[in-house]
């Protein structure tokens, strides 16, 4: 967009750009969100920034009014495949907290200082300045929703101390910390009370998304969800006014491994509930990776899409138009474990969802047993070690397969293989092609829900080959929907939908 576009865009107090950029005015001295209720300012007073770090390191704080961190993150970071695009990535899932701006660097495969200057000419700020305002998003959103001690927050945020909290609120959101709470108290926000002076067993919290949201990605969840480590469920609460469709509450529960340790959380989602938020809940969590697992759990549910302008791309092929005006803001589902997801796809291709979730429930036997985070999660998924070790007496079928599998699980296992959020797709490419029984359908899947590539179409899947034939003829047109580029992905998601719905239809 340039500055006419987006000018445009806040004047009309336009919510679809709430996260995409930000809106600077220099004759306040703060920075907004696009759909700020304020004044709309002077053109001559308007710096807009790729960032909220771009924006404090202008010298601008936030706007104590329409709150620019409160907002679903930037849908760039997916489309971009760039260093910038991939940095943001591994930054958002907390690699410099964990790293270091070597760390970083390293993962990128550049120098640090090469790395600061690209970043700082493409997003206005370095990688220090954006993981600082990472972590001031995330502790702004604990204080506003939990009575957590500060001292926690602080921890859970990924700051090293407290004075750098206190030092990094006041000169972001010109507030102290307290201040912030009691603002967040004001507005009515829910927030979860801790016991004894310690950190909540449970963390309650909302995830911001850009509207429309289509639900149906619990129901992807759901049918691939492998018990003891996943759960899903719905449960009714409402009918359509002519009572011929009921809807509920949807959950989605999981364990998982986080850098620090092992954790579990609960995503539900009302459309009866005032203002249909998207909840998450966070168990047995060591507070140090709360930021990477909202990290992961947003890109699960792909929540910082823009579904309006993927839909309106989408609508232009008459092959989907009537798919998309059924179900607007379709979601393609992402990864909270990329080693996981490899192991996942490589034992669904070819074979249909059910049988998949039968071999997976099988293996997951090798996995490492939790205490009783929530009913019907039990256990880990297995690590590469265990899965190596113990993959070739759980896993049934083909032994080619079996030895493919067992063969990634022992190179993720020695690190001779490694991937991961950062990657772009011909660097997956490299990585998985070589491995034996991998083939473009697996790296088309691992990109799509790893890294949320939204331009991938897997032509030969048979599920996409039976939603074509669901949907209506497109003469003409292209087989591999290159016209609504680039958001192919999501054109996968509603062939797979319409074939899920013709196959319930027989």
């Amino acid at each position: 967009m340039d500055f006419w576009q987006r000018y445009r865009a806040i004047d009309a107090r336009d919510t679809r750009f709430d996260g995409q950029f930000f809106t600077a005015v220099s004759s306040t001295g703060i920075y907004c969100r696009p759909s700020c209720p304020a004044r709309t300012p002077k053109a001559a007073n308007v710096t807009f920034y790729e960032t909220s770090a771009a924006a404090h390191e202008a010298g601008y704080r936030a706007c104590k009014r329409c709150l620019p961190e409160a907002v679903p993150g930037t849908p760039a970071w997916n489309i971009r495949s760039d260093i910038a695009g991939r940095a943001m990535r591994l930054i958002n899932d907390g690699v410099i907290t964990r790293e270091g701006v070597d760390g970083l660097a390293h993962r990128l495969g550049y120098s640090a200082r090469q790395l600061n200057r690209i970043l700082s000419n493409e997003l206005g700020a370095g990688p220090l300045s954006l993981a600082r305002a990472s972590r001031a998003q995330t502790a702004r959103t604990l204080l506003v929703s939990t009575d957590m001690l500060l001292a926690d927050v602080a921890f859970a945020s990924g700051f090293n101390s407290v004075r750098q909290f206190n030092d990094t609120i006041g000169e972001v959101f010109a507030m102290t910390p307290t201040a912030v709470r009691a603002s967040g108290a004001k507005a009515g926000t829910r927030r979860v009370t801790g016991a004894s002076g310690r950190a909540p067993v449970a963390l309650t919290l909302n995830l911001p998304y850009r509207e429309p949201f289509d639900p149906g990605i619990f129901d992807f969840l759901a049918v691939r969800a492998v018990a003891g480590i996943e759960s899903a469920g719905m449960e009714a609460t409402g009918t359509s006014t002519d009572g011929t469709e009921s809807y509920g509450r949807r959950t989605y529960a999981r364990t998982l491994r986080l850098p620090r340790g092992s954790a579990s959380f609960s995503v539900s989602y009302d459309p009866s509930a005032t203002g249909k938020p998207l909840q998450l809940t966070a168990t047995a969590l060591d507070l140090h990776d709360l930021p990477a697992l909202l990290s992961r759990v947003r890109r699960l549910f792909d929540s910082d899409a823009d579904p309006q302008a993927i839909d309106a791309a989408l609508a232009t092929d008459p092959r989907l138009r009537d798919s998309v005006a059924a179900t607007p803001g379709m979601r393609v589902p992402g990864a909270v474990d990329p080693h996981e997801l490899l192991i996942r796809a490589m034992i669904g291709q070819q074979i249909t969802v059910a049988a998949a979730r039968t071999a997976l429930t099988q293996l997951s036997a090798a996995g490492s047993p939790v205490d009783g985070p929530g009913p019907g999660l039990e256990r880990l998924f297995p690590t590469a070690v265990e899965l190596a070790e113990h993959g070739r007496a759980l896993l049934r079928g083909p032994q080619r397969r079996i030895d493919s599998i067992v063969a990634a699980a022992e190179a993720m296992a020695c690190g001779t293989l490694d991937f991961g959020y950062g990657d772009d797709l011909p660097g997956l490419e490299r990585k998985l092609l070589p491995l034996p029984g991998v083939g473009p359908w697996t790296v088309g899947y691992v990109a799509m829900r790893v890294l949320g590539a939204p331009d991938v179409f897997l032509a030969n899947d048979a599920a996409v080959r039976n939603g074509l034939k669901a949907l209506p003829a497109g003469a003409g047109l292209s087989p591999d929907f290159t016209e609504v580029g680039p958001w192919r992905s999501y054109a996968t998601m509603h062939l797979w939908r319409a074939a899920a719905t013709k196959s319930k239809g027989k």
